[in-house]
């Protein structure tokens, strides 16, 4: 009775969390063995899908949650990466009137990055507001950015750059791929330095009767892009085919490029769906026989059904990865370099020689599989660095197999797809220490080989550096649905490395009755 318990109740993450009543009076024992696995990098050749489907996470359930990648970040093991950001823009409405003698003052692009909850707060009750020369108080409040990367490289100086795309980049539901760079005007529209890697909100008051004048109350970074281009492909264009449907306007004005122009610093998250494109524009207004030009604004729609999509470039010359990410599925490799944003998975498989030795255990002594987990160590002697390791929730792991045709299937775990929200597939050890390991769960997927019988020649897991995105009740979407095209992280783990005590390992622990 006290097997057959060991038997159903399989998919505990630990030993101690199965009940007392399996251990009971000595009725059964607990033993934990190692056994070696097959790991090896999966190259996925630098790319990923990252068109607005992915950028934005427009899943089945209707969430419209975004994210995005700007930056670049060189170092020695992985090289360089660098990160861009595309976007087309459309009118608030067709045909619109921008008045008499219409003329452009400026022009500015929104950026909003995700910063974290530190500010610091600077108040100028001398301000003079430049619209009008109003007395003002100005209140700035300055949060430093979530980065990934050399955030202090340069005093934390990123410079953001704004080109015209040249290249029509069709509509929101064609896929595309993070190779693709638009083809871009040359000339930039406009840049902004990211001084310190901090970015601020603003807030002017009149000091008259404290009335608000200008008002930027989420941390953003303000680009000003070159006024006269605007004058011409929009305020001059008023009343004419270029401006009067979707179809024709993404044609005319096809899109903006968002770059760096460094070359190593940091990478950085930011909200593609709270980016803005205002332009202010002054035109002549007539009340009783007086004519003034007030400031007005124009606003451009630049989220929901526009085409988005980010381009990534990888530099790996004389990158410590050429060494060792050889892909190897017959002995596996030495060390793991897993990446977000397209680069390297991790390739995991069951050793046949160690499932036959399991088999032979369960056949002999009757030893019930009672917890299985993939242990993995990160390389203590090549990621030795200030760089933040990855939590139990940046992974995903799946499970790939083969059917009857040859065709390549992708799954849930055994154990996810068994116990759904309850389980927890992965548990992270001394993240803030060197080195860190993790905890893969894979006790079905192990018990389904040894005790029922499955096969396994053509299965192994695949392991990402992202997380399983949320629909819009909090539960996964799906196995398909990850972070992966916009995650900034990346490591080196040890792999299939005899020498190496952190060897990657199939920790099995499993229950023998006395």
């Amino acid at each position: 009775m006290v097997l057959g318990g060991v038997l159903v109740y399989n998919c505990e993450p630990e030993p101690d969390s199965l009940g007392e009543q399996l251990f009971l009076n000595g009725a059964a024992e607990g033993n934990e063995t190692s056994y070696d696995l097959i790991a090896y990098n999966i190259d996925n050749n630098d790319t990923i899908r990252t068109d607005a489907f992915k950028l934005l996470d427009i899943i089945s359930s209707g969430s419209t949650s975004s994210t995005a990648v700007l930056g670049a970040f060189n170092e020695k093991q992985f090289g360089k990466q660098k990160a861009s950001y595309f976007t087309q823009v459309r009118l608030a409405a067709n045909n619109p009137d921008f008045g008499t003698n219409a003329v452009v003052d400026s022009v500015v692009l929104v950026l909003k990055p995700i910063v974290s909850d530190s500010l610091t707060t600077t108040t100028d009750e001398s301000y003079v507001f430049p619209n009008g020369n109003v007395d003002a108080k100005k209140v700035v409040n300055t949060y430093p950015i979530k980065k990934y990367g050399k955030a202090k490289l340069n005093g934390g100086k990123l410079t953001l750059q704004v080109n015209e795309v040249t290249e029509f980049m069709n509509g929101l539901n064609d896929i595309v791929y993070s190779n693709k760079n638009f083809g871009t005007n040359t000339t930039a529209l406009g840049s902004k330095e990211i001084k310190n890697g901090s970015v601020s909100s603003v807030i002017i008051t009149k000091d008259s009767d404290n009335t608000e004048l200008f008002t930027a109350s989420a941390p953003s970074v303000r680009i000003p892009l070159t006024a006269s281009v605007f004058q011409t492909k929009i305020i001059d264009k008023k009343g004419q085919p270029e401006l009067s449907d979707v179809s024709n306007f993404i044609r005319h004005f096809k899109g903006l490029k968002v770059s760096v122009v460094e070359e190593d610093g940091y990478l950085f998250q930011f909200t593609p769906n709270d980016m803005q494109l205002i332009m202010y524009y002054k035109n002549d207004k007539v009340e009783n026989g007086v004519t003034t030009r007030p400031q007005t604004t124009y606003e451009f729609a630049i989220k929901g059904s526009n085409m988005h999509s980010a381009y990534y470039e990888y530099d790996r010359t004389n990158a410590i990865i050429n060494d060792y990410a050889n892909g190897n599925t017959t002995t596996g490799d030495l060390k793991l370099y897993a990446q977000g944003m397209g680069g390297n998975s991790i390739g995991i498989k069951f050793k046949q020689e160690e499932i036959a030795k399991l088999k032979k255990l369960y056949q002999d002594d009757k030893a019930a599989i009672i917890t299985a987990k993939i242990r993995i160590y990160t390389d203590e002697a090549t990621w030795s660095t200030p760089y933040a390791k990855p939590t139990a929730s940046d992974f995903t792991i799946v499970q790939k197999d083969k059917d009857a045709s040859g065709k390549e299937t992708t799954a849930f775990t055994a154990d996810y797809t068994s116990l759904g929200a309850l389980f927890i597939p992965v548990r992270a050890y001394n993240t803030d220490k060197n080195p860190a390991y993790y905890d893969f769960t894979v006790t079905q997927s192990l018990k389904d080989i040894v005790e029922s019988g499955a096969d396994y020649t053509n299965k192994y897991f695949k392991i990402n550096l992202a997380q399983f995105a949320p629909n819009s009740s909090g539960t996964v979407a799906g196995y398909n649905y990850t972070t992966r095209a916009f995650s900034m992280l990346r490591t080196v783990f040890v792999g299939s490395d005899p020498s190496n005590q952190n060897k990657i390992q199939l920790k099995v622990t499993y229950g023998t009755k006395k």
